[in-house]
């Protein structure tokens, strides 16, 4: 990865001759200096898909003035579906967990350790289980209650505070309650989730001992943006690991840790570094 300043430019629109020139032509007219650019035609749908990264010092105006000309001079007559990021800019990412604490730790770990270059301007929990853990990492925890009688409330005020400290991502780092369609959708494209399983295999609860009663040999984790269908959303990053039958769903249990951990981890950074594109209920992603 180069360290200098960049803007991430990720588009898609329907498949036509001329599209790489257009973009690039406009990006070489005003003395930009493309650093990557990762392009895939989907043959099925007729769709095009691209990334492409400009060095920021070598264009002559800010990003609002490229945004302003690429939407009219470029998106525009392609029919383009397109956003630009600057990397000088750091995501904002709220954490959501229960009580397993797997996930969060490896994620407040590679925070730390500056794997993942983000802003966590908050953790929110159903349980006060990690409030001293979170908080001796300097990020402030919100401890929302979610009952059979509060659940409408709880999950306003959890969009309420996600809103209030501008969060641009929400992970659901085995935060073990269902969004509100409601707030999945106002949220579309936001939401990462890891599912302790090789989705679409045993959606929902108990995954591992749903693998253990099928006799499976491999069980897996499953990075997806979360939509009102549950465990259904657009697919991220997957990975497996072999098993036998003489593991127990406690084995399973315990191997599926490692895996929801890397899985999510890689999930979310092709997804901070605007490497993943949906087109209805699949990705593109360019890693």
């Amino acid at each position: 990865m180069h360290h200098d300043r960049f803007y991430t430019l990720s588009a898609s629109c329907p498949d036509q001759v001329g599209i790489i020139a257009r973009v690039s032509g406009f990006i070489a007219a005003n003395g930009g200096w493309i650093l990557e650019s990762r392009f895939h035609a989907d043959a099925i749908t007729g769709q095009y898909f691209m990334r492409l990264e400009v060095r920021a010092d070598t264009l002559p105006f800010l990003l609002a003035e490229f945004r302003e000309r690429f939407r009219s001079e470029v998106a525009g007559p392609l029919e383009m579906t397109w956003r630009i990021t600057d990397s000088s800019v750091k995501k904002r990412v709220v954490v959501l967990v229960s009580k397993q604490e797997h996930c969060l730790y490896d994620l407040l770990a590679r925070w730390q350790a500056k794997e993942l270059d983000v802003e966590i301007p908050c953790v929110i929990s159903n349980h006060d289980t990690f409030r001293g853990f979170v908080e001796w990492h300097g990020i402030p925890f919100h401890h929302v209650p979610v009952g059979p009688d509060n659940r409408s409330a709880a999950n306003a005020e959890i969009q309420r505070i996600f809103e209030d400290v501008r969060g641009d991502t929400m992970v659901l780092a085995r935060y073990m309650q269902i969004l509100p369609p409601e707030l999945s959708d106002a949220l579309a494209g936001r939401v990462i989730n890891i599912h302790h399983s090789f989705l679409p295999s045993f959606v929902g609860a108990r995954p591992y001992h749903q693998a253990y009663q099928r006799g499976v040999k491999l069980i897996g984790a499953t990075c997806h943006y979360v939509t009102s269908e549950l465990d259904a959303g657009p697919i991220i990053e997957q990975d497996v690991i072999r098993i036998d039958h003489s593991d127990s769903p406690d084995d399973m249990v315990r191997y599926g840790k490692d895996i929801e951990k890397t899985v999510l981890a890689r999930g979310l950074r092709y997804h901070l570094e605007d490497r993943v594109l949906v087109h209805g209920n699949k990705t593109v992603v360019f890693r």
